[in-house]
């Protein structure tokens, strides 16, 4: 939880070099991450890359065996207690209080963190609102759904209005629905003035909400950039096409290598000719070629590279993995969890 405190800095994180070490693991290995005020950074990597390791030191949580990082230009260990009061923090598992109902946990929170009574009821009316818990406000937790009890424990973390929070796979578990309303109020909080660095294994997610992206992978940043930066390090974008006849799809082939001047590949259970596209300007000049030539498309697309395979070329596998799960991770995620108590 967290209390509010002035803060004027272009970076609201800069980290540079962090290290942390759990006995032969190495499980933060130089990382130097720059996440500027205002935005939605994301975290991109498998279970066991070190995601949340990298959260903990951040937040001050775990102490970094090497490196340095700063909060709005706070240092994260000589000024521990400053850069605390600047952050909220919410990790994969819910750390509200299973014996309350959402609203004495909201109260709880605010009481705790100093608000009035009248300012609590005020702030925990307006979250309940926020969250689309008003009309389960008085039930058990046991009676929430593993959705509702996310939104709950990411509402008790703005209690404060923390100018940066670090959201640690928010979404984890979550059904398309849920994870879709809390990407609406993700957006929200950065629309309201908030920073948020949000750490995921979904591609689509940090695709969908991140202005920029560092693909981190076995404890090191393998890439960094906005999406669709990513994208075009590992190819160009390609094109699609679907001849109405089929049987023109040797004729479409030809007319593609020749006018684009690249090799293209055919599909013959589709009729489907994919090409990269290179020079988007040149596809008008396929278009008329093909219609000068009498051949008609059903379909045609472009299609950018995926951060799928962005994952794929930099590391070698597939960002949805649960292979070489990093035991120390799960531990810094349950110590960042009890430092909400």
């Amino acid at each position: 939880m967290t209390t509010s405190a002035s803060h004027d800095a272009t970076w609201a994180v800069e980290a540079e070099g962090l290290v942390k070490v759990f006995g032969q693991n190495r499980a933060v290995d130089g990382v130097d991450l720059r996440v500027a005020t205002g935005s939605v950074y994301g975290v991109l990597g498998p279970n066991g890359a070190g995601k949340t390791t990298t959260i903990s030191m951040l937040a001050t949580l775990l102490r970094p065996d090497a490196g340095r990082a700063r909060i709005f230009g706070h240092d994260v260990q000589r000024e521990s207690q400053v850069v605390r009061q600047l952050i909220g923090v919410t990790g994969q598992y819910a750390s509200v209080d299973e014996t309350l109902s959402a609203n004495e946990n909201l109260m709880l929170f605010s009481r705790l963190l100093g608000l009035s009574a009248r300012d609590a009821r005020r702030k925990t009316a307006d979250l309940l609102e926020e969250f689309g818990l008003t009309e389960a406000a008085k039930r058990p937790l046991k009676q929430f759904s593993g959705g509702m009890r996310r939104r709950l424990d990411l509402a008790a973390s703005l209690i404060a209005q923390p100018p940066l929070i670090f959201l640690d796979e928010p979404t984890t578990g979550l059904d398309p629905r849920t994870r879709a309303q809390m990407w609406d109020t993700i957006r929200r909080l950065v629309a309201t003035g908030s920073t948020v660095l949000l750490t995921t294994q979904y591609l689509d997610e940090a695709d969908q909400l991140a202005d920029r992206i560092a693909v981190i992978d076995r404890g090191r940043v393998v890439a960094e950039g906005t999406g669709d930066e990513l994208k075009a390090s590992v190819g160009t974008s390609s094109l699609h096409l679907r001849p109405a006849d089929a049987n023109d799809v040797d004729d479409v082939r030809i007319a593609v290598e020749r006018v684009l001047g690249v090799a293209a590949t055919v599909s013959p259970e589709a009729a489907r000719i994919t090409a990269p596209m290179q020079d988007a300007d040149l596809v008008a000049d396929l278009l008329v070629t093909l219609r000068d030539a009498g051949i008609h498309l059903a379909e045609m697309s472009v299609q950018k590279p995926t951060l799928d395979e962005v994952f794929l070329t930099l590391t070698g596998h597939g960002v949805e993995t649960d292979a070489d799960v990093d035991d120390q991770d799960a531990a810094a995620s349950a110590e960042l969890e009890g430092s909400r108590a």
